[in-house]
């Protein structure tokens, strides 16, 4: 039995929004992505703050999420919808 589908492995990654690190503890990844950054997450970026008079800038922190998605694909030598062309 010859295998005719290959499928690949697709790792999609994100991040979530920017925001202060002591609120980003419970922070989720959206449906279907797996968080993989641990406590306040990463405090990489700003998140910025209107006053009046001033935009202020802070450092903030966000999580990163990653999702594995299968990508069907046919093996060497096998084409069409369903693989079965040689």
């Amino acid at each position: 039995q010859v295998k005719k589908q290959c499928d690949q492995k697709l790792l999609i990654r994100m991040k979530t929004k920017c925001v202060p690190c002591s609120l980003n503890l419970d922070t989720r990844c959206p449906a279907g992505y797996t968080k993989i950054t641990n406590g306040t997450g990463t405090p990489d970026c700003r998140y910025y703050l209107e006053t009046k008079t001033h935009t202020l800038s802070f450092l903030g922190c966000r999580h990163r999420c990653v999702k594995e998605l299968e990508q069907p694909e046919c093996c060497q030598g096998h084409w069409g919808p369903d693989c079965m062309g040689e």
